[in-house]
């Protein structure tokens, strides 16, 4: 970009002109030169050299100005102005008459030139040019000759001594140097960008860039780059780069040359060139230049809320609350309140006060209540309450909260309701201990439930085999806490359930809990093992035995019960199972072989064919499923890691996970069977769709990852494998996270390299944050790096991340704060999301919980997604290097579309006559209809790069001409 040339400034070092006596410039010799009085070409009297001699032959006539100081220039331009006599007017000129003169200087710190020195002739002067008329003057009339004068400018430098002499050498022409002016050239001072340049120099070479660093305008600060300006060698202000804006509470006025302070009532809250914007509703600022509004008396605004929001306030009290009490439970529901606060965030607490008679008054429940689907942030107005005490007064408070309640220093405004519970059985037994066991019998205890309602009268024991399940159930009574049961098969396990009866009648039996009796074996092993310390220490003895026992014995089943608890949503890694065999017996229910149905291979997976095929339960409807079945050969180690995916998903419960429906272990081949996803995997998906979706649409399935990554956050498990080709789609859009086998990793073959840490274990560099890398630490933050790379994935149509990088320099270019740009077409705020999770510091990458709001709120506002982002400074270039394909590195049609990975088009290409660089690069978007390109991504890709080969052959032809 150039600068309006009126912006430059010439400065006179010396004009020959305003010289009001002789000029008393030094002439050699003496016979040559003479300074005369003339006019200029405005019939002003001026001081003039001339010079006549053509008769004479060898002229050599010198004219040397006085001293000139440079005044810091280093390029000097000189202006001559002179008028030279056609040799062909001049009768019986000889041959030697000339038409053009030599300009030349020399550099001197100080005036000490004389007559003689420095000498006249070219060493020591510095040739500038020989000088040229463009009009000789030849005519005469009455009046005298008719001058024609000419001007002529050249520039000379570096200079670098105090300054200079300049000096004109005639060697045989008839003319006269009417005015000489010599000056630089510097640009001035401006104002450009928001930013101040001083006063500057050109430079030394015609050619000469010149920076100069400008300064913000006061209240002005930079923009990404330093702000600078280039001098050229003709005074002229070139190529900014850079600028200022105006910080927060000023804008800018007089077209961005001053920053001018916010008036009261208007506010501005970041740095730019947007303008003061008006305080919102319920604010006011308190003096000028202000960077938010102040909320007024009673209204608030939350951390989150954007600066131009108004203030808000809490909301009133719900309405209406209804109370519906079924023995210890209850079912609460209201109306929202009359008033939000302005603010569309409202949500509901509930307060639980027990009521119970005693002297204390009321007081909040115990942490034994249940609320469904919560106790506090409710989202609904509806609520229902279980394991309540029977026969009990409550007082539940509804209380509405809104983003802004935690501000006010007033209570939350609730609306009350009492209720009184009715009879009812006791709660569940939560959980029961193995005492001891032999290989007949197995003592049992369990803890009196948690809410008995009344007085215990006894407990029920139901059990049975494990296998065959349910067959020829027993029942035992007991009037205590412990049971005994004998009569049972050696080495067996057996399920058992237990339940409390009150007045009430019986509560419902506790999760199911496994335990084995010992085999014959096992137990004379045991007799023989105590027997030295019976000898030696009889109860001592028995005891600690029986304590080891139990502990071994009962840590699996303790973990179960923990997974069956109420609210426990907990994680349990199957690997912690003595036997993994029992964690897919605990987790993955077992599909009888007959009910499945092998239709198609359609894939190969780490330990065996993925098929599709058909699942027709019992008494259901028949499905279709997808079937990974595992390998012949196998060791009993791959079939545990194996099975462990089946572990794993069977633990999950959320329509944004893959869907286990079941595992086929006791005959050949071992299968786990999982709904089936028709579109298959979300990256093949979608380069097989490019550019067939609404922004919305990606984003939707952007939210549904998020959504099924927060789940499996809350359950505290961390994926460590999370990309596009881990996540399937269905007919209906929805994408699902799959692959859980934590020894899932990329393959390491040619394709698709792995980086082998240090610390051993093959780990996706382009999917994994850098701390999992080095340090081998994946949580749920790594996760979330992961997620903004799969959002890169998802917004750029399955393209490769970090194109073709070699892993090493994926990695260094991520130490080094690198990250990727934005897709093309993809908006500001998803890329912006992209960036927060890909923050170096895991603590702030965003929360799966934060990210599905975030998501939410886009989805809900499509107007924030319309702004799409440039390519950022703030993302180094070697990365954004994406610059389409040099066709003449090309010989075919063929190879060129292999490197905008369009390949299977070639065949149509040739079949439409389009064989040659020169036909496609005039091709037109109904060409590429024409030749069968139906996708509209393919379609823009293709036509994109026929325009770049368009304009590299124009280039080269106009380089040729």
């Amino acid at each position: 970009k150039k600068i309006p040339w009126f912006l430059c400034v010439f400065v006179l070092l010396m004009d020959s002109t305003t010289a009001t006596a002789e000029l008393g410039w030094t002439i050699h010799p003496a016979a040559g030169w003479e300074e005369v009085s003339g006019y200029d070409e405005h019939m002003t009297t001026i001081r003039t050299y001339q010079v006549c001699n053509v008769f004479d032959g060898s002229q050599n006539n010198w004219v040397r100005t006085r001293h000139i100081r440079r005044r810091g220039a280093q390029r000097i331009h000189v202006q001559m102005k002179f008028s030279v006599r056609d040799c062909g007017s001049i009768p019986n000129v000889p041959g030697s008459c000339k038409e053009t003169f030599n300009l030349y200087f020399y550099e001197s710190d100080a005036d000490a030139a004389t007559r003689t020195s420095p000498p006249w002739m070219e060493n020591p002067w510095t040739k500038v040019d020989t000088i040229a008329a463009d009009e000789s003057f030849s005519q005469v009339d009455l009046g005298g000759r008719i001058m024609k004068i000419n001007s002529e400018v050249r520039s000379f430098g570096p200079v670098s001594r105090r300054g200079f002499y300049l000096a004109f050498q005639d060697y045989g022409a008839c003319m006269s140097l009417i005015a000489v002016r010599v000056f630089y050239r510097k640009c001035p001072a401006v104002v450009l960008n928001g930013a101040a340049f001083p006063e500057t120099l050109s430079g030394a070479e015609s050619t000469s860039l010149v920076v100069a660093r400008g300064v913000c305008v006061p209240n002005g600060e930079e923009v990404d780059v330093p702000i600078r300006l280039y001098c050229n060698g003709d005074g002229e202000w070139m190529v900014p780069i850079g600028g200022c804006t105006c910080k927060a509470g000023f804008e800018g006025v007089e077209n961005g040359t001053a920053c001018r302070a916010c008036i009261s009532g208007f506010f501005k809250a970041t740095q730019g060139d947007h303008e003061c914007l008006p305080c919102p509703i319920n604010s006011r600022t308190t003096n000028e230049g202000a960077t938010n509004c102040v909320c007024r008396n009673g209204f608030y605004r939350t951390d989150s809320d954007p600066a131009q929001m108004p203030c808000t306030t809490i909301p009133s009290a719900p309405r209406g609350v209804i109370s519906i009490v079924n023995e210890t439970s209850l079912r609460l529901r209201w109306t929202a309140p009359q008033e939000g606060g302005g603010r569309d965030d409202v949500v509901y607490n509930v307060i639980c006060k027990s009521c119970g008679g005693g002297r204390g008054g009321c007081t909040r429940c115990g942490d034994n209540v249940r609320f469904e689907p919560r106790q506090l942030g409710l989202t609904e107005a509806d609520v229902r309450i279980s394991d309540l005490l029977a026969h009990t007064r409550y007082t539940f408070e509804v209380q509405a909260v809104n983003g802004v309640s935690d501000l006010s220093p007033y209570s939350p405004q609730y609306a009350a309701v009492n209720i009184t519970t009715n009879q009812a059985v006791p709660s569940a037994v939560s959980i029961m201990h193995q005492v001891s066991r032999a290989p007949e019998s197995i003592t049992l205890s369990w803890s009196q439930p948690d809410q008995p309602n009344g007085l215990i009268l006894d407990y029920e024991l139901q059990y049975y085999e494990k296998v065959p399940a349910e067959f020829n159930s027993s029942l035992f009574r007991s009037q205590t806490n412990t049971a005994d049961i004998r009569g049972l098969k050696p080495g067996t396990i057996y399920v058992f359930q237990v339940r409390a009866r009150t007045v009430a009648g019986f509560g419902r039996y506790s999760g199911k809990m496994y335990f084995q009796t010992m085999t014959e074996e096992e137990y004379n092993s045991s007799i023989q093992e105590k027997l030295p310390l019976i000898i030696g220490s009889a109860s001592g003895g028995v005891v600690f035995i029986i304590a080891i026992t139990v502990f071994i014995i009962i840590c699996p089943s303790i973990l179960f019960m923990m997974r069956l608890s109420p609210g426990v949503k907990i994680y349990i890694d199957p690997f912690t199972y003595e036997d993994p065999n029992e964690a897919i017996r605990e987790f993955a229910k077992e599909i009888e072989f007959p009910c499945v149905k092998i239709e198609q291979v359609i894939g190969a997976g780490e330990f065996g064919e993925v098929c599709s095929g058909n699942l027709r339960l019992p008494g259901k409807r028949e499905i279709l499923v997808a079937i990974k079945t595992l390998k012949a050969g196998y060791t009993e180690r791959q079939r545990r890691d194996f099975l462990s995916e089946a572990s794993i998903m069977g633990q999950f419960d959320h329509p944004n996970i893959i869907r286990l429906e079941g595992v086929v272990t006791k005959s050949n081949p071992v299968m786990i069977l999982t709904e089936f996803m028709e579109n298959g995997s979300l990256d093949s998906f979608l380069r097989q769709n490019d550019g067939q979706f609404t922004v919305i649409q990606l984003v939707g399935m952007l939210r549904g990852i998020a959504a099924g990554m927060k789940y499996l956050c809350d359950m505290n498990y961390v994926h460590r494998d999370l990309a596009a080709r881990n996540i399937l789609v269905n007919s209906n859009l929805v994408s699902k996270v799959s692959d859980f086998g934590l020894s899932r990793f990329l393959e390491d073959d040619a394709s698709d390299p792995t980086y082998t840490s240090a610390l051993g274990g093959k780990i996706p560099i382009r999917w994994t944050a850098p701390e999992a890398i080095q340090y081998r630490k994946f949580t749920s933050s790594s996760d979330a790096w992961s997620y903004g790379i799969v959002m890169w994935e998802v917004m750029s149509y399955g393209e490769r991340p970090y194109w073709d990088m070699s892993n090493q320099d994926v990695i260094n270019a991520i130490e080094q704060d690198y990250r990727l740009p934005p897709p093309m077409d993809c908006p500001s705020a998803l890329h912006q999301l992209m960036l927060d999770c890909w923050q170096k510091d895991r603590n702030n990458r965003p929360k799966f919980s934060q990210t599905v709001s975030t998501l939410d709120k886009m989805i809900r506002n499509p107007a924030s997604l319309k702004a799409m982002t440039p390519l950022s400074s703030s993302v180094h270039l070697a990365l954004l290097d994406r610059s389409p394909p040099d066709f003449s590195s090309f010989t075919t049609v063929d190879e060129w579309l292999d490197a905008i990975k369009m390949s299977q088009y070639k065949e149509y290409f040739t079949n439409e006559g389009f064989n040659s660089f020169s036909v496609v690069s005039q091709m037109t978007m109904d060409d590429i209809l024409r030749v069968g390109v139906t996708l509209a991504g393919h379609q823009k890709k293709i036509f994109n790069s026929v325009q770049s080969m368009r304009a590299q052959m124009n280039q080269i032809t106009s380089v040729e001409v």
